[in-house]
């Protein structure tokens, strides 16, 4: 088991990437909320030697397939081969009235993507012609001096995130490894999301990669946390397209009220929706010294990367040493 972190936007990459470093973490993960991930990992690129770089996720249908294979080539060069490119579909409205671009069958979509990326890097990396025509986008034109430099690292590993089945079974099919949206359970990856990855999820050079909530620190700081957690718990579970993880529990009805609860800007009344029950599902909530075991406990033999974010004022050297703890629990 790896065990990672998250990173936020670029000045948050340039403050934290070299203690984080230090502190023995195996990878740092940077998503896409208010910034640009790709910009966060060229930074961390330049002030770390050691530690894999993941993006978790860039958006993919923001972009261009020929954009993104630019970028993580350049990053994967750049980081000496250290980056894990992890790409999301987003859910249909911010693909269409955020970003303006069309997100019908985001399964389809993001498998064609995929291999849209491997041929135009195998242009690069290997010279095979590029005659890539699919049915969302073709790519047919690369003259030379288009071509990025060599390098000896090859195109980076492809890790597809998601929830249902759809998507999930697209990684297995296309992809190196498979990224749990954050608002998962343990039971909702191992009776669904292992399934749909079948043999894949089988593979050593297949990854599987999450990052639970956890609540831990001083009972101050859990109590405050927990707060924290319901309101972000709401959010997501107000989302439609997340009502089979909450069915699969007995929630779907919750999901119901909270997806209507949004539509009318009742935001004040949807944390209160969210039970007890649900915070133990969603999260690990443990003091300190209770945490590696309970990680292990729920996700030993369900992961290959796990990643999670220790408190903010937790002293360097208690960091490192709860970093050790949980690679010795997981492995154990």
């Amino acid at each position: 088991m790896r065990i990672d972190t998250t990173i936020g936007a670029l000045d948050d990459a340039a403050a934290r990437v070299r203690a984080l470093e230090h502190l023995g973490f195996d990878g740092i993960w940077a998503g896409e909320m208010n910034g640009d991930p790709f910009l966060s990992l060229a930074v961390a690129a330049q002030c770390s030697e050691r530690i894999g770089l993941g993006t978790s996720v860039a958006v993919a249908l923001a972009r261009s397939p020929m954009t993104v294979a630019y970028a993580a080539d350049d990053l994967h060069r750049f980081s000496g081969g250290r980056l894990r490119l992890g790409l999301g579909s987003q859910v249909r409205a911010h693909i269409e009235r955020r970003f303006a671009m069309p997100a019908d069958r985001p399964a389809a979509r993001m498998r064609e993507y995929v291999l849209a990326l491997r041929a135009v890097w195998a242009h690069w990396h290997q010279g095979s012609e590029l005659a890539f025509e699919g049915e969302f986008t073709r790519h047919t034109l690369m003259p030379r001096d288009f071509v990025p430099p060599a390098h000896e690292f090859g195109p980076p590993p492809i890790l597809l995130a998601g929830v249902g089945p759809a998507m999930t079974r697209v990684a297995a099919e296309v992809a190196d490894g498979f990224i749990c949206h954050g608002f998962t359970t343990a039971r909702w990856i191992r009776e669904r999301t292992l399934p749909a990855l079948g043999a894949a999820a089988k593979r050593d050079d297949f990854e599987v990669v999450a990052t639970p909530f956890v609540v831990t620190g001083t009972d101050e700081q859990i109590e405050r946390g927990i707060a924290t957690l319901r309101r972000r718990l709401a959010f997501y579970a107000s989302t439609p397209a997340y009502r089979p993880l909450f069915d699969l529990h007995g929630w779907g009805e919750v999901n119901a009220e909270l997806t209507a609860l949004s539509k009318a800007g009742r935001w004040d009344r949807m944390a209160e929706l969210i039970t007890d029950d649900m915070v133990d599902a969603f999260a690990v909530v443990a003091a300190v010294r209770e945490l590696p075991e309970r990680l292990a406990a729920r996700f030993g033999g369900l992961l290959t990367r796990l990643s999670f974010a220790p408190p903010r004022d937790m002293p360097a050297d208690e960091v490192a040493d709860l970093v050790r703890r949980i690679r010795r629990a997981c492995d154990a």
